[in-house]
């Protein structure tokens, strides 16, 4: 049976006044600016093609798309086109570095807000082949490409949007650390494909105000993804950083950049691909991001990469790591400081020295940061933070022999989960229940209760 007409496709090309070989002629052109030599030659027998219904292959869908957005002026997914992404290989996944980011994330910002499209994104494989930076020289030329990317729309970005989408990437980076990144992951969808995303195609009065709107929306970029992180949607929260990380690096933002790797460093070791986790994050130590950032910044690199060297077992590295981590973090002043590490204090560099310390095996050590770190964090701003490590501080304790200690730690863990909808902390319950396992039958009643509690937590935690 032949295919239905794409009506969505031929509807596009009447409001842009194309004939079929114009809209030939138009995509031929976007394909040899973008390198996509094997569309050069569009006929306008696969412009028919496609209006009758066959699915474009390979880069055509992204050109294709491209080529319409800049005629229309606004900037258009492929289901706007009435054609189908591929999440989860291919161009459409983030992995391939040649393909311009800003029709990816227009992509998977709709692909995030559709239901049915993100509980597919949610079972996605996360993939540690997509992982694989590109060369140093790819880097270095970033900007300049990105400078010359042609406006789609003819609005001028003011100042004031800028501040706009820095001033929500502040709100709901203080939600998500206070109720976790499944609270408000929607919110933060809509405002980035709705608002965020549209400046890129825009026009700029400088280069200046055109790398501060890069920067900008690669932040709530960078956001997305550790809020789909948070919230244990590994795929999407790949994808959303890896392409924060390129719209950083067209920002020329080389702290902002090594802020990003870092954090598909920490998504790395937390799944346990420890040698892809150290390759992130030793790039994130280098001199044009750990190098240019505030020290504050700096500590926090400092002390994912001494993660990093600890899931590969390099005790002697890690040390060195958390000595850097510390010193850093002594020079720290809050005024130099971008907004997206005002979190990291004393408290978060104990946690995360805690976990490094527990990963070389040295539950002891790790336990006294866990307790440092709970001293010191203020609990209200930092809920969902402070859960987690009241329980990984109880599986360091458990892991001791030290049962009832663990007990009242898991129930303080408990206690601070209210309120909270975090994947991270829903780990930490059903590791909880993990460790109690063993002991359930012989450890009393306080277990049978806490195993309860954990039970009726894990059920309203998301």
């Amino acid at each position: 049976m032949a295919r239905a007409r794409n009506a969505a496709f031929a509807a596009l090309l009447r409001e842009a006044g194309w004939s079929q070989p114009q809209a030939a002629a138009a995509v031929g052109r976007v394909a040899a600016e973008s390198g996509a030599r094997e569309l050069e030659a569009i006929s306008r027998s696969h412009i028919a093609m496609w209006v009758q219904g066959t699915q474009p292959s390979g880069q055509a869908p992204h050109i294709l798309r491209e080529t319409l957005s800049r005629r229309l002026g606004r900037r258009l997914a492929l289901a706007d086109l009435g054609l189908e992404g591929e999440p989860a290989a291919g161009t459409a996944s983030g992995s391939d570095w040649s393909v311009d980011p800003l029709n990816l994330l227009a992509e998977l910002g709709s692909d995030d807000l559709d239901m049915h499209r993100r509980k597919m994104l949610a079972t996605a494989t996360y993939s540690a082949a997509s992982l694989a930076l590109p060369t140093a020289s790819w880097w270095a030329a970033a900007p300049a490409l990105a400078a010359k990317r042609p406006a789609v729309s003819p609005r001028l970005v003011t100042q004031a949007n800028i501040d706009d989408v820095r001033d929500l990437t502040v709100f709901y980076s203080a939600r998500d650390q206070q109720r976790g990144g499944a609270s408000g992951r929607s919110a933060l969808a809509g405002h980035l494909r709705d608002e965020a995303v549209p400046m890129l195609s825009s026009r700029f009065r400088t280069e200046q105000m055109r790398r501060d709107t890069y920067s900008a929306v690669a932040e709530m970029t960078y956001l997305a993804g550790w809020m789909a992180f948070d919230a244990s949607e590994h795929r999407t929260a790949q994808r959303y950083l890896t392409l924060a990380a390129r719209i950083a690096a067209e920002a020329g933002d080389g702290p902002l950049g090594g802020h990003i790797l870092r954090a598909l460093a920490h998504q790395a070791v937390d799944l346990g691909h420890s040698r892809r986790a150290l390759a992130l994050a030793d790039a994130s130590m280098s001199s044009d991001r750990y190098g240019q950032a505030s020290h504050r910044e700096r500590a926090l690199l400092a002390i994912v990469h001494a993660r990093a060297l600890a899931a590969e077992g390099d005790r002697d590295g890690t040390l060195a790591a958390i000595s850097r981590a510390e010193r850093d973090l002594s020079r720290a002043d809050n005024k130099e400081a971008p907004s997206r590490v005002g979190f990291f204090q004393e408290a978060s560099l104990a946690h995360e020295t805690a976990c490094a310390l527990r990963d070389i095996g040295q539950p002891l050590d790790a336990e006294i940061h866990f307790q440092r770190s709970v001293a010191t964090r203020r609990r209200q701003l930092y809920a969902r933070t402070h859960s987690v490590t009241l329980g990984y501080l109880g599986a360091v304790q458990v892991q001791q022999g030290h049962l009832d200690e663990a007990c009242t730690t898991w129930n303080q863990a408990l206690d601070a989960m209210a309120g909270v909808q975090s994947g991270r902390a829903r780990d930490v319950i059903v590791r909880m229940q993990s460790d109690l396992s063993p002991v359930r039958k012989r450890g009393g009643r306080h277990v049978i209760e806490l195993d309860r509690r954990a039970r009726d937590v894990l059920r309203t935690i998301g």
